[in-house]
């Protein structure tokens, strides 16, 4: 996730979690005898949120209970929406490669990906490879998924990864370690058809 994205999400986190504990805890203090302002929303302890007549005033309307019921349902995917991105592991921009000058310098991180899928799709048996990096950008962290082909030992396939693909990109990036998770799935092979 961006320094920019973020940014935004602890903003937007902290408003919400202002204003629910603005409302929340003004509830309660009115609930607990506090005496409210005369704008505000309650007035004492025994007031409720709607009146009898605010809640029967729309009951003919046959539109108004499922334009309610969807903006609800809305609100509730658009908070789990958020919830999802919030918790995804996202890809690391760039990687931070010691020069050895105390400066260090920036190694964009969809190339050191690219490197990785290409050098790892050479591999015998390999059909298909896909890589992504996770993490901070001073320790980044592989996800590997390798597609193979049904011949091929996984344990041999983990050990050329590891002794040539995974270590060539920790070593041209000057990483002391990169830590790696490696998926190994089985190309499935469609029987052919005889007519």
């Amino acid at each position: 996730m961006s320094q920019v994205l973020r940014a935004v999400n602890r903003v937007l986190l902290a408003l919400v979690g202002l204003v629910l504990l603005a409302l929340g805890g003004s509830v309660l203090a009115v609930g607990l005898g506090a005496q409210a302002p005369s704008w505000w929303i309650h007035d004492d302890r025994h007031d409720v949120l709607l009146t009898e007549a605010e809640r029967t005033r729309w009951r003919d309307a046959g539109w108004w209970w499922p334009v309610v019921l969807a903006v609800l349902a809305v609100l509730v995917l658009l908070a789990l929406w958020w919830l999802v991105a919030v918790l995804r592991r996202h890809r690391l921009a760039e990687v931070l490669v010691d020069t050895g000058d105390g400066e260090g310098a920036l190694l964009r991180g969809r190339a050191l990906e690219g490197v990785l899928v290409d050098e790892a799709g050479e591999l015998n048996g390999v059909a298909r490879a896909h890589a992504h990096l996770t993490g901070r950008r001073s320790a980044p962290e592989a996800h590997v998924r390798l597609s193979m082909e049904p011949h091929v030992d996984p344990g041999t396939a983990l050990h050329d990864l590891t002794t040539g693909a995974l270590a060539h990109a920790r070593d041209s990036a000057g990483l002391a370690s990169l830590p790696a998770e490696v998926r190994l799935r089985a190309v499935r092979h469609r029987p052919e058809r005889v007519s």
